[in-house]
């Protein structure tokens, strides 16, 4: 059976101010973006979210992350074929392997929350790009 790996940014980025919609939606680009299809990226970004935003040098996940958390494993079992890479982010404040540290607490968080929803561990891996991959380019 195929697999098909998405990247879900999940676990994601500076401030939980940033996301002020709520909306999570991603920016569209890359493989697999812009489709929303069942089972794609785009289905994910634009119909479950596919981030969720942390406050100052916290890796918690408050009850909005949750929510969207909560979408996303129910997606998850619905796409059981799909593979997640759940990504890692912080901004530039602290030293880069402070930073690389706090995304991979922050994927970490969001990976263990998703299996005690059921999700398979086989279907996540985590990566952090600390502050080397910004998420939201703004200093606020």
């Amino acid at each position: 059976m195929k697999k098909t790996v998405l990247a879900l940014a999940s676990s994601l980025l500076l401030l939980a101010a940033c996301d002020s919609d709520g909306s999570g939606n991603g920016d569209g680009s890359g493989s697999g973006f812009g489709s929303t299809a069942p089972g794609t990226q785009g289905d994910l970004s634009t119909n479950v979210g596919d981030r969720v935003f942390y406050e100052l040098d916290s890796s918690t996940l408050n009850g909005e992350a949750q929510a969207t958390l909560d979408r996303q494993a129910k997606w998850l079992g619905q796409y059981s074929n799909v593979n997640i890479v759940v990504e890692g982010h912080a901004d530039e404040r602290g030293t880069r392997e402070y930073n690389i540290a706090l995304g991979e607490r922050r994927a970490k968080a969001v990976a263990k929350y998703l299996q005690t929803l059921g999700v398979q561990a086989e279907q996540l891996s985590i990566v952090s790009y600390g502050e080397e991959k910004p998420l939201d380019l703004s200093h606020t």
